[in-house]
C-alpha cells in the first residue's frame, strides 16, 4: 500500500503525524498544492486506510499513570477457540494498554498501565490471572520510559 502514494502523500501524512489539527489552509500550504487537491489526497489516504482516525494524545504522566508493567502471559493451549476468548476478554481490561500475540517463548505481551504497585496488584490478582486460559504471568517493570511513539515511525519524507 505505501508504494502506492507519493511524495505529496508522504508529505501529507508526516504533517499529519506532527499536528492532526492542522487547517486545511495550512495543511496545503505547507505540502505545496492548493486547498482542492489537498483535502482530496486527505480522503483517499482516510479510504485506503492509512489514516485511521484523529485523537487526542493524553498524558499518562498528569493521568497519574506511571506505573508501567510489561506482563508475560501463557495460555493453557492455544487452539484458535483459546487464543479468540483471550483476546475478547483481554480487551475489556481497562489498564491493558497494548496486547500482542508473540512467537517465542510465551503467548502475549501486555503492557500494563496504572497508578502505583497496590493498583498494579489488584489488576494483576483480579483481571489478568482471570482471564481464560490464562496458565501463567511473568511481570516486569519499566524503571523508565525512554521512547514511546504514538505513531509509527515514518521516514516517508
Amino acid at each position: 500500500m505505501v508504494k502506492d502514494i507519493d511524495g505529496y502523500d508522504r508529505k501529507i501524512l508526516n504533517i499529519l503525524t506532527a499536528d492532526a489539527r492542522i487547517s486545511l489552509t495550512q495543511l496545503s500550504a505547507q505540502v505545496g498544492l492548493s486547498k482542492t487537491p489537498v483535502a482530496a489526497r486527505v480522503k483517499n489516504l482516510e479510504d485506503a486506510g492509512l489514516i485511521t482516525g484523529y485523537r487526542a494524545i493524553l498524558s499518562t504522566n498528569r493521568l497519574g499513570l506511571c506505573y508501567v508493567a510489561f506482563l508475560q502471559v501463557n495460555l493453557s493451549d492455544t487452539r484458535e477457540k483459546t487464543l479468540l476468548e483471550f483476546n475478547m476478554a483481554v480487551k475489556k481490561v481497562p489498564e491493558v494498554a497494548e496486547c500482542h500475540m508473540i512467537a517465542g517463548g510465551y503467548d502475549y505481551l501486555l503492557k500494563v498501565r496504572t497508578t502505583d504497585i497496590e493498583a498494579y496488584r489488584k489488576v494483576m490478582g483480579q483481571s489478568i490471572s482471570a482471564l481464560p486460559h490464562v496458565q501463567s504471568t511473568s511481570t516486569f517493570i519499566s524503571m523508565e520510559t525512554v521512547v514511546e511513539q504514538t505513531n509509527p515511525p515514518l521516514s516517508l519524507a
